[in-house]
């Protein structure tokens, strides 16, 4: 069996490059056959002649991948071979409102979430719900394109927003925030608050190919009283957790840099509801975040995509009969694992 892992190091890198090349180490280490390939170029079914199967983390936020990855890889699994993510794990990547309807349709713990697609509806609507209200366009990650709606005014403004100019994939005033907020807690470079400062004059790449979201206008109600959400993994048959420490002065996790890793921090049925919910989409890996009402865990969002390079913190895993194993563990070898025992 040979594997076919898109190469990260060249003029491709998307952004996802510390999962590849973890599969790439993890391959060698095991005595894996694995072959480099260049998924934007041309001919990558030809390159793919010899494999048995094709692993791509590609990101969302690369305005290249961003056009062809589901399709490439979803072609690749027509073909008969193995890929990593599949079908079922990737479709709904980076869309919240494929999200919603997916996790409604299996009767997962979904926060309530509401869409709408016609002005007068939402208007509507928002003229006769309770606040707050979180607002989210169905792209982004590290809580981009989030904002907490504090009565009717403000959601009508963002609801001629959204049926009018639309917004921007980039909201360069809440990145230079959230650049500044880093920098005052040593999280990242002054000089990465300069480019957050240029960024408010020239937009991303990505937000120009991909052009502005309107035409419709998600809400997700607003879960009070979390200081904290708790994110869980489940790759196939293992699962570990963490929490992620809210903002300060702000209603967001995501994007935070801080976390618990400790086992006592963690709700076991969280872990269980997580499980329950990847075999019911029949997933291969799956992150999902969680907060909690009166005790119970009500889910956000999730995705397949997330970064490994922090595993030495977390304490160990959860296999599939809730046995907690006390060890290190490498999570990109278990992805390339599922790949092969398929």
């Amino acid at each position: 069996m040979q594997i076919g892992i898109q190469d990260t190091k060249g003029s491709s890198n998307d952004g996802w490059s510390s999962s590849n090349q973890g599969w790439i180490e993890y391959c060698e280490s095991k005595g894996l056959k694995y072959k480099l390939v260049d998924c934007y170029s041309s001919d990558i079914m030809n390159q793919l002649s010899d494999c048995d199967a094709l692993m791509w983390h590609f990101s969302h936020l690369c305005p290249k991948a961003n056009k062809f990855a589901k399709q490439l890889l979803f072609s690749v699994e027509f073909s008969g071979k193995k890929v990593f993510p599949d079908h079922y794990t990737v479709w709904h990547f980076d869309d919240k409102i494929g999200q919603k309807y997916l996790l409604e349709a299996i009767g997962a713990p979904l926060a309530p979430a509401y869409i709408f697609y016609s002005k007068l509806e939402a208007l509507e609507w928002a003229s006769q719900t309770d606040y707050p209200k979180v607002f989210k366009l169905r792209n982004g990650a590290s809580s981009a394109n989030v904002r907490l709606v504090q009565s009717k005014s403000e959601a009508n403004r963002l609801i001629r927003k959204a049926f009018g100019r639309g917004f921007s994939q980039y909201n360069a005033w809440n990145s230079l925030k959230d650049r500044y907020r880093n920098y005052r807690q040593d999280q990242t470079t002054l000089w990465d608050v300069i480019k957050g400062i240029i960024r408010i004059f020239y937009t991303t790449k990505y937000a120009k190919v991909v052009g502005r979201e309107k035409g419709y206008i998600y809400f997700q109600d607003f879960i009070p009283g979390n200081d904290c959400d708790v994110r869980v993994v489940v790759i196939e048959d293992k699962a570990f957790a963490f929490k992620r420490i809210v903002r300060e002065n702000d209603f967001r996790a995501s994007g935070s840099g801080q976390f618990l890793y400790e086992k006592e921090h963690l709700d076991e049925e969280t872990v269980q509801i997580a499980f329950e919910i990847s075999e019911n989409l029949q997933v291969q890996c799956m992150t999902y975040d969680f907060v909690y009402q009166e005790g119970k865990p009500l889910l956000l969002e999730i995705s397949f995509g997330t970064t490994y390079e922090d595993m030495e913190s977390i304490a160990g895993y959860w296999d599939r009969d809730m046995t907690w194993h006390e060890k290190s563990f490498n999570a990109n070898g278990w992805m390339v694992d599922i790949v092969i025992n398929q």
